[in-house]
C-alpha cells in the first residue's frame, strides 16, 4: 500500500432519518416486523444501513457510483465490496496471503475485514469506519395491513393474500450515530479517498434503493464534525446529543410528523469551538 497522500480525520457523524409510511429495518425474528425496543423505540441495525452503501458501490453500472466515480476520478479496480453474494473464498483466501487484498476491497479497508479465514486466525480487524445503533427519538407505532394480488398461487384460489405482509411505521425519526477513528487505518489500510467515498455516497443511501417496504425513507440531517486532532477534541456524545431532535411535547407517544420535533440545525456555541468543520452532507450543493 502506498503512502497516506492525506490524513484522515478523527471524525463524529450523525443521521438524523425520517420514516414515513415505511418499515426501515424488518427483523426477521418477527416476521420482519419494523425493530422495535421494549420501551417502544424504534431501531434501524448499522449493519443495514451500511448494506445499502455497499449496494451502491456495487453496483458500477449504476447512476450513483458513475457520477460519484467521475468526479472524484476513482479507480474502479480500488472499489470491488467484499461483503457481497457469491464471493469466491479461496480467491480471497490468495489475495489475504499475497496482500492484494488492501488495494482491492474497499469495505474491507473502511469497515474493517470479517473475512475468517478458513484454519487461519479468528481476529476481526476493526474498520476506521463505525455505525452505531439507529433509535427512534420517540415511540413508534407499527401498523399491519394484509397484501393482495390479482392472481392466486394456490390450488381454488382467484386471488392471493398475505395476512399482515405489509408492515410499516406510520411516522418515526431514528438517529444514527458514526465515527471516524484514525487509529485504525494502519492495519486496514484506509486512506481519506476511501472516507471521502463514503461521505458523497451516504446522501444516496435511501433515494436510490428505494423498495416496496421502505419507499419513504429519507436522511434529513448527515452531520458529519471533524475534530481539531486526531485524538478527539471534543466528547463525540456531548456532539451527538447538541444534535438529536427532540420531541416538542408528548414525548412518550409516536409522532406524526417533522413538525413535532425541534430540529437543531447548528452545534451551540461552547462545543463549535472545541471541533474544526462541521457540515451536513445532505446540503449537496
Amino acid at each position: 500500500m502506498s503512502a497516506l497522500p492525506n490524513p484522515i480525520v478523527r471524525a463524529t457523524g450523525l443521521l438524523v432519518i425520517e420514516v414515513i409510511n415505511s418499515n426501515p429495518n424488518g427483523d426477521p425474528d418477527r416476521e420482519t416486523d419494523p425493530r422495535q425496543r421494549p420501551d417502544g423505540k424504534g431501531e434501524i441495525s448499522p449493519v443495514s444501513f451500511k448494506r445499502k452503501v455497499r449496494d451502491l458501490i456495487e453496483n458500477q453500472e449504476g447512476d450513483v457510483w458513475k457520477e460519484i466515480s467521475k468526479a472524484m476520478s476513482l479507480d474502479p479496480k480500488r472499489f470491488v465490496i467484499l461483503e457481497s453474494r457469491g464471493r469466491d473464498r479461496k480467491a480471497i483466501n490468495a489475495e489475504l496471503e499475497d496482500g492484494t487484498f488492501r488495494d482491492k476491497y474497499w469495505d474491507g479497508r473502511i469497515f474493517g475485514n470479517t473475512f475468517l479465514e478458513e484454519g487461519g486466525s479468528d481476529k476481526i480487524k476493526t474498520g476506521v469506519v463505525q455505525f452505531g445503533l439507529g433509535l427512534s427519538v420517540a415511540p413508534i407505532d407499527i401498523s399491519r395491513h394484509t397484501n393482495t394480488s390479482k392472481s392466486g398461487v394456490q390450488e381454488g384460489k382467484d386471488r392471493g393474500m398475505a395476512p399482515m405482509g405489509y408492515r410499516f411505521v406510520p411516522h418515526g425519526v431514528y438517529c444514527m450515530p458514526f465515527f471516524v477513528n484514525p487509529s485504525a487505518a494502519q492495519k486496514s489500510g484506509c486512506i481519506k479517498e476511501d472516507i471521502d467515498l463514503l461521505l458523497k455516497v451516504i446522501p444516496f443511501a435511501y433515494p436510490h434503493t428505494r423498495s416496496h417496504a421502505r419507499p419513504m425513507v429519507e436522511v434529513r440531517h448527515a452531520w458529519f464534525i471533524e475534530h481539531k486532532n486526531v485524538l478527539g477534541s471534543c466528547s463525540d456524545f456531548a456532539l451527538i446529543a447538541a444534535l438529536t431532535p427532540n420531541k416538542k411535547q408528548d414525548v412518550g407517544q409516536p409522532s406524526k410528523s417533522w413538525d413535532d420535533y425541534n430540529v437543531p440545525t447548528e452545534l451551540p456555541p461552547n462545543l463549535k469551538a472545541k471541533v474544526g468543520l462541521v457540515r451536513d452532507l445532505m446540503e449537496l450543493s
